[in-house]
């Protein structure tokens, strides 16, 4: 899977989460995208990603979870993500709301716009 260059899609672990996502949610809203390799609906939803990131330019910021890593896994546990991908919206270090499975880029965008206050 290929990551984007953009400051405003970025990769997470179990040990920058705490400071890259939840306390950088009080800055703006973080969209965590909590996904795996073998995941082929992953694969889908990461171009949709991209394409929203520039919709909301410097709004929100994308945190990217693989979470094939044995630490990572520790974070899925902890939210209780139960599939994948699993995306969750954190904004003043609290969890906004959640999704999994990939969406259309409209769903995703009202999804934003319903749990963000931006």
């Amino acid at each position: 899977m290929t990551h984007s260059t953009s400051q405003s899609i970025f990769v997470v672990n179990l040990h920058d989460f705490d400071e890259r996502v939840i306390s950088a949610s009080h800055s703006k809203p973080v969209l965590v995208d909590l996904w795996a390799e073998w995941c082929s609906p992953c694969r889908v939803i990461a171009p949709v990603l991209e394409k929203l990131i520039s919709e909301f330019e410097d709004q929100i910021v994308i945190a990217k979870l693989e979470v094939d890593v044995d630490d990572n896994m520790k974070i899925a546990g902890h939210y209780q993500v139960r599939g994948f991908p699993t995306l969750i919206l954190f904004q003043n270090g609290e969890e906004r709301g959640r999704f999994s499975g990939a969406k259309p880029l409209s769903f995703i965008r009202a999804f934003i716009e319903e749990h963000a206050d931006l």
